[in-house]
């Protein structure tokens, strides 16, 4: 009589990875508890910053599977005490934000669920956001005796000003996608089965961008907020000249010139 073969559980991985042409699609992978962080999706999501530093990659779209977004870190998982759980913090949740700040192409959330504590601070440190009409968004920090973590006083201060920044993260209020896109803190507000599609056609179309002009344009920003006046107009000169020795930025010139002499532009 045959024996029966082995069985053995497949355990899918906490972040996966799809190519999409040179976009790079990353889903979290935790839907059972909502995409919350443990120490196994730190080490995943590391490496697919990893991939997506990549040349052949021009844009990442970054979104969870199920209900959630991210609900942040896993609670049930055991604090880490004292100085460790500092030290771990900076080498994790932290490593992320500093991951997709230095990434020289654009990254969009597509928030299809609740973005709570880290995980909000996660989906404000992309350049981009776009909201199913079910995404929440939960400050959180506060509730639990916290302060604001993984960037977020950072990110929601320019996205949102002082004064509503402060009065959300130190209220903790749960806002809905309607209310995060009247208060700026999204750009889109999509129905759940539009939202992926709509990510991907944005980060296919900026990826289709000729050159550095996109990756250059967002370090530009990013610099705005630190720089004076003059130093600002010295980086944009500096960036500039990247641009235009680049040959994607020639090839994009030189096609410009095909269509004036054709008549196909206004």
């Amino acid at each position: 009589m045959n024996q029966p073969a082995d069985k053995r559980e497949v355990v899918a991985p906490p972040v996966i990875l799809e190519e999409h042409g040179d976009v790079l699609l990353v889903r979290l992978n935790r839907p059972d508890r909502l995409n919350a962080f443990n120490q196994e999706l730190h080490e995943h999501l590391s490496t697919a910053w990893f991939v997506a530093s990549r040349p052949e990659v021009r844009a990442v779209v970054l979104t969870g599977v199920g209900r959630g977004f991210c609900a942040g870190a896993d609670l049930r998982q055991p604090p880490t005490p004292g100085e460790l759980g500092y030290r771990t913090l900076r080498h994790t949740f932290n490593a992320h934000v500093l991951a997709m700040n230095a990434l020289a192409k654009p990254v969009i959330a597509a928030i299809n669920g609740a973005a709570a504590g880290a995980g909000l601070s996660l989906a404000c440190a992309a350049d981009i956001r776009l909201a199913s009409r079910s995404a929440t968004f939960v400050p959180a920090f506060v509730d639990i005796g916290l302060v604001p973590d993984a960037g977020g006083s950072y990110y929601l201060t320019r996205l949102l000003g002082y004064g509503r920044a402060f009065a959300w993260l130190a209220g903790g209020e749960r806002w809905s996608a309607d209310e995060a896109l009247r208060a700026g803190l999204v750009n889109e507000v999509l129905e759940a089965e539009a939202l992926l599609p709509r990510a991907m056609a944005y980060a296919s179309n900026l990826a289709s961008k000729p050159g550095l002009s996109v990756g250059l344009t967002k370090d530009l920003l990013a610099r705005a907020a630190r720089l004076s006046l003059a130093e600002q107009l010295e980086a944009e000169v500096h960036a500039q000249k990247l641009a235009i020795e680049d040959p994607g930025r020639a090839e994009a010139r030189a096609r410009k010139l095909n269509e004036i002499a054709a008549g196909r532009t206004e």
